[in-house]
């Protein structure tokens, strides 16, 4: 083979490697960002899809603004669900969920609160959720499943994150109910429905 056509194959090789592995790599990341798709989206996520059925930007603010009850928050998105298109879509185990969101990180502080709700980025700009929280720090000491197959009450999710080998997780008190009640909400997930690689074998705490 000619010098020539060397150069030309090594040209050709430096140009097709970096999109070969971008077509290799792309499944992997599509799975591991899919992995976690069984535990129920929180209230972040859910309220960032709500917004994203373009509401009036006086509903917008008005679910910022407000300080209410998790079942004040319930009625009130009920009520408001001809108004909020988004709403709309939500099961009652996820309208729950919202409205205990709500409960715990309304209303935001006005300064926060953006002046065009069209162009936010919802997702960024919203506070963390009980899932968020739980992806984040759960996992920290022991797999995933641990926590969401549990059926618990508040005061025995509060007492392990109490716990000497939980008191170093960074969260405040009301974060810790707030995660509490998410789990309360949306954990006891039948270990059949988790995948494979993230069933623990019966382990607890």
């Amino acid at each position: 083979m000619s010098e020539t056509a060397m150069k030309i194959l090594r040209l050709f090789a430096r140009a097709v490697l970096p999109w070969l592995t971008v077509l290799l790599l792309a499944p992997l990341q599509a799975q591991a960002a899919d992995v976690f798709d069984f535990i129920p989206l929180g209230g972040r996520t859910l309220l960032a899809k709500v917004f994203a059925s373009r509401p009036p930007a006086g509903e917008v603010k008005a679910l910022l603004s407000a300080k209410h009850t998790r079942e004040e928050w319930r009625s009130y998105l009920q009520d408001h669900s001809k108004a909020i298109t988004g709403l709309q879509g939500l099961n009652e185990k996820e309208l729950l969920t919202l409205a205990d969101y709500l409960s715990f990180n309304m209303p935001l502080p006005t300064a926060k609160i953006p002046a065009n709700p069209a162009q936010a980025n919802w997702e960024k700009l919203l506070p963390l959720d009980g899932r968020d929280f739980t992806l984040e720090y759960c996992q920290s000491c022991h797999i995933v499943t641990v926590v969401i197959t549990q059926k618990r009450s508040k005061d025995a999710w509060l007492g392990s994150m109490n716990k000497p080998s939980h008191i170093q997780i960074k969260l405040t008190r009301e974060q810790r109910e707030a995660l509490a009640s998410y789990l309360i909400l949306n954990a006891a997930i039948p270990i059949d429905e988790v995948p494979e690689e993230l069933r623990a074998g019966g382990a607890t705490y």
